[in-house]
This record gives C-alpha cells, structure tokens and sequence, in this order.
C-alpha cells in the first residue's frame, strides 16, 4: 500500500469515528497540501486517469485524491481536513443536485466558496457528451460490454429516453461498471478537451 493510500484510509476511519493522530502524522510525514473531496470511487478513476494523461504525480505532489462513499458525507471531511481541521486545502468534483452538501462543508470548514468543480448531471453525463454517443458506444463494445448495452436498451423504460441519458443508466447498471467508465471513457479522450469541471479540477491543483 502506497503512503497516500495509507492517509486516505486513516483520514477514512477518522470520519467515521476513529482516532485521528494517524491521519495527523501521516499528513505531516508525506507533506500533504490538498485534498480532493469526491463523490465516489467512478470519480477518483477518472480524476486519476486524466492526472496521468498530463504526467502528473498527485500523491508526489501533495494531493490526495479521496472519495467519500457519497456527497452527504463531506460536512465530516472537509471539518477534519480544512481550515478548521487539519488545515489542507480543499477541492472537489460534485454533481449539480449534491452541490448545496459541497457548498455547506466548505462553510463550515471555513474553506470559502472556492474549490468545488460542479457538473451539470453527473461526471458520466459530462463524458458522454464530450465524446458523444457513437464514440462512447464504440467504446463499449471495445470493452466487451455490447451485448449488454443491447439488452439494456430493449428495456421499455429504456426507449423514451435519449441516447446520452441511455449510457449514462447503463454505466450505473452494474457495480464497478462506472469505476471502470471512469478511467475508460477519460483515456479516450484524446484531443478533446476534458469536460470543464474535471479540467478545471485539475487546473486548480
């Protein structure tokens, strides 16, 4: 286990109610400057993917890259992390509907209004239009996931529904499908530019 990842899971069992001098030594040890409060695992893999694109290092550089298991938890982490905690700097990637949960921790951490990168749906939605539809399709049946794309857009709910919004449902439709995505559809990318809340995230770090 990398150092980093070792800060990430004790910061982790400090929210949920554990001690936190690990997570303080481990901060001070590996010259921690800034957190990146994400929504969940699909999010880091891209987050993660489009550093590498650019040959950044972000454990190298002093950033952690940390998904919370949902937005509803980032009151406890930016309060531990922030200003008012372990005085890191923070920054995040939301989606429009968990944005007020954003907006409220980084009040309450002391962090200001800065720092939170918001997409208008969710991340997948953002990539999908980026790459549009025939390209993520592509994509899919490259990862040998067509067949099931076909079933799924058989469903009858599945029929009124856009093309975009259909691979944004079927991403979800399977655990560690989105994770997956996530690192997929940023590796491919490829001249296009990055929807702008995940550029701008990583142009902020």
């Amino acid at each position: 286990m990398s150092d980093m990842n070792a800060f990430r899971d004790a910061v982790t069992a400090w929210a949920a109610g554990g001690p936190g001098d690990p997570a303080r030594e481990l901060a001070g040890r590996l010259s921690v400057r800034t957190v990146v409060l994400l929504e969940g695992l699909s999010d880091a893999a891209a987050v993660g993917a489009l550093a590498a694109r650019h040959g950044r290092d972000m454990a190298r550089e002093g950033v952690c890259v940390l998904p919370m298991g949902g937005a509803m938890n980032v009151g406890r982490f930016s309060a531990l992390l922030g200003p008012r905690g372990l005085g890191l700097r923070l920054t995040g990637l939301c989606d429009e509907r968990e944005h007020g949960y954003y907006a409220h921790g980084w009040e309450r951490a002391g962090a200001g209004s800065d720092g939170v990168f918001v997409c208008a749906a969710d991340l997948e939605d953002e990539l999908i239009r980026a790459l549009g539809v025939d390209r993520v399709t592509e994509l899919v049946r490259e990862q040998g996931d067509f067949r099931a794309l076909s079933t799924f857009l058989r469903q009858p709910a599945q029929r009124s529904r856009a093309p975009e919004q259909q691979l944004r449902r079927f991403l979800g439709t399977k655990k560690g499908r989105k994770i997956h995505y996530g690192r997929v559809l940023v590796e491919a990318l490829g001249q296009e530019r990055p929807p702008a809340p995940l550029d701008g995230l990583l142009s902020a770090l």
